[in-house]
């Protein structure tokens, strides 16, 4: 019980800024999620065909990997609390202007503009966790990811049962009141605006933008990414196809919402051992082994055998996620961590939206949906073969900060 009390007491000056964080990863996936149950309203209205149905999802995708550095580029001139609200303005105010589209490119502008939005906060909080969390990297990150999952459950699941009937069947109002959670948090980032401005002001003169493109690290940490996320959203987006060609379509609701919330499990797990997980490689790699070859089952087995294997694809990869996110604020030189973090973003994201592309042309070209999934199951086995590698680098890179900086 003293221990306990301990840490509630050292945690106590934290929780404004762990809230906080909290509230930003919700709202990173929130309005992201939302449009897929939004999807048959919005396309019976404008006409959209199947393609572009999807790209409301993967399009915002796309821009986390081709804008993560616009991210760590406004955080090296602005600081990193004027960033995080910028973002979060862009965000809120282009998925509102969703709602007022006459057509489809306006749609698809307005979806594409909140993706910058998404792909500009997103480094910012690994930079936010560095300046006010720096004791408390492992915790601060889980809280923050654990945000971002429970916005996707939110999104995804609170949308039709609970928005739709609010806005009276209208998605257009729909998609105006998924911006409303961003009000507080605007209020709350400009209340911040007096440490967040002399922590910047420290920092900004050696603040870099630029990832340091050569660093082994970086690569392995940005792939790892890829391979982890490709895992998630690769079964995400397939499991339909695949069930349906076994005959177990009638499972897609229940194999959904089970694979989605072991993300949320993930998040809780870390948070309560992030202490003896922090800054570990051996966890990372034992993830990646464990959520790809717990795909095999789920690809090979059929029935409710095969989602609780999906089940353990999903927990993995969303523990393995959240170790990764941890690192930047963990191991980048002062100043650099919103520019490692957009450096891992954009090859992870990258690698995470052509893989599972190239397993969906292999299942269409032989005719077998199964077979979508094995690239990102090849590629995330050929991750789990650098364990030492990956090791000596993060040791290296906590010896650099820690003479650098004490």
């Amino acid at each position: 019980m003293p221990r306990l009390s301990r840490a509630i007491a050292e945690l106590r000056p934290l929780l404004p800024t762990l809230l906080l964080l909290w509230g930003l990863g919700v709202y990173l996936r929130l309005t992201l999620m939302a449009a897929a149950p939004l999807a048959p309203l919005i396309r019976a209205e404008l006409g959209l065909g199947e393609s572009a149905t999807g790209a409301l999802t993967t399009l915002p995708l796309l821009m986390l990997a081709a804008a993560a550095m616009a991210g760590s580029f406004i955080v090296a001139r602005l600081g990193v609390r004027n960033t995080a609200w910028l973002a979060l303005f862009v965000l809120a105010a282009a998925s509102a202007a969703r709602g007022l589209s006459p057509n489809l490119l306006w749609l698809l502008t307005a979806t594409a503009v909140m993706g910058l939005g998404i792909a500009v906060l997103q480094p910012t909080l690994p930079a936010m966790v560095r300046e006010h969390c720096a004791g408390r990297i492992a915790l601060a990150t889980a809280i923050y990811t654990n945000g971002m999952l429970v916005g996707e459950v939110i999104g995804a699941g609170l949308t039709l049962p609970l928005v739709i009937p609010l806005s009276g069947g209208n998605w257009r109002l729909a998609v105006a009141l998924w911006s409303l959670p961003a009000v507080p948090l605007l209020l709350v980032l400009l209340r911040r605006r007096e440490q967040a401005d002399r922590t910047a002001t420290v920092t900004r003169h050696i603040r870099q933008w630029m990832p340091r493109w050569r660093e082994p690290l970086l690569w392995r940490l940005g792939l790892l990414m890829g391979a982890t996320a490709g895992l998630f959203f690769g079964t995400n987006a397939y499991m339909a196809s695949i069930l349906e060609a076994r005959g177990e379509g009638d499972l897609l609701a229940g194999g959904l919402l089970l694979f989605n919330t072991a993300q949320v499990v993930a998040s809780v797990l870390v948070l309560a051992f992030a202490w003896r997980l922090a800054l570990r490689s051996g966890p990372i790699i034992v993830m990646m082994a464990t959520a790809s070859l717990a795909l095999i089952p789920f690809l090979a087995a059929s029935g409710w055998t095969a989602l609780w294997f999906g089940f353990l694809v999903s927990l993995a990869s969303g523990v393995q996620l959240i170790l990764l996110l941890s690192l930047p604020p963990a191991l980048a030189q002062r100043g650099e961590t919103a520019a490692m973090a957009a450096g891992m973003f954009t090859i992870g994201y990258g690698v995470c939206f052509v893989v599972p592309l190239l397993g969906g042309a292999l299942a269409d070209s032989l005719g077998e949906p199964r077979l979508a999934l094995v690239p990102v199951l090849v590629f995330g086995l050929m991750m789990c073969l650098q364990p030492g590698r990956l090791a000596t680098d993060i040791h290296t890179a906590l010896q650099i900060r820690n003479q650098l900086h004490g």
